[in-house]
């Protein structure tokens, strides 16, 4: 790949290479997700320094061939997002999701608004939780996982409002009279499909699903963002009642 023009990106997750450079995992417009070596990122003169964080809008440009290229020019368009607290955490878990899910390399424009979008709701909803269920189920539709919420995978009619459906992975969502945690009702598959997130059931039952959908992608390795996030939700609880 020759040097590419200036491009919009996101820094994912970055950590220190040696003495003072940095790999970074960017997600970008047109590129999709890709691995970057930016040399002297981390020595005290680089401009860089200040630069290459998560959630500050970006230009970058770069070059090389195979699977880390080299960052040849980055600045920031804007401010850092101000996200502080659960939606900072949030924010992070977004990230991660990104870097262990998506393949690298491949174009991903419409994933990429649906990042901008859902840090745009971090920064601007108190409650982070239905910014959070869109992202996943955009994510779940770029990775290529397709499931009908509106229609029985039994019969193939319309799903009910007031039934219960049960999951069968790799089939849908079949009526049942089985109640556990695979089971939904037909209002809340409607939720879901439309990710209209009004009652606090909907959003713990698309948060249900979402789980189970992301489970077989993400294997048994833990997410580092949620463990973090559980660490300190004590600390949140404790600061909030001061207040």
């Amino acid at each position: 790949m020759s040097e590419t023009q200036l491009q919009r990106c996101f820094v994912l997750h970055r950590r220190p290479y040696r003495e003072s450079s940095l790999i970074i995992d960017v997600f970008t417009e047109e590129y999709g997700r890709l691995t970057l070596l930016a040399k002297g990122a981390r020595s005290k003169r680089s401009v860089l320094k200040s630069v290459l964080q998560p959630f500050v809008p970006l230009l970058m440009k770069w070059s090389g061939k195979g699977q880390m290229k080299t960052l040849r020019q980055a600045e920031s368009i804007s401010l850092g997002l101000p996200l502080t607290g659960i939606h900072l955490y949030s924010a992070l878990y977004v990230n991660e999701l990104l870097v262990r899910l998506i393949p690298a390399e491949i174009s991903q424009p419409g994933l990429f608004y649906d990042y901008l979008q859902v840090l745009t709701e971090l920064v601007q909803n108190p409650n982070p939780e239905p910014a959070l269920r869109r992202f996943e189920l955009s994510l779940l539709t770029a990775l290529g996982y397709g499931v009908d919420f509106v229609h029985c995978a039994g019969t193939g009619e319309p799903v009910a409002p007031e039934m219960t459906y049960r999951y069968r992975e790799q089939k849908g969502f079949i009526a049942s009279v089985r109640r556990d945690h695979l089971s939904f009702t037909g209002a809340e598959l409607i939720a879901i499909s439309e990710r209209r997130f009004m009652t606090p059931g909907q959003l713990q039952a698309a948060k249900r699903f979402t789980r189970i959908a992301l489970k077989p992608y993400l294997g048994g390795k833990p997410l580092k963002s949620r463990e973090l996030f559980i660490s300190q939700s004590g600390l949140f609880k404790t600061r909030s009642k001061g207040k």
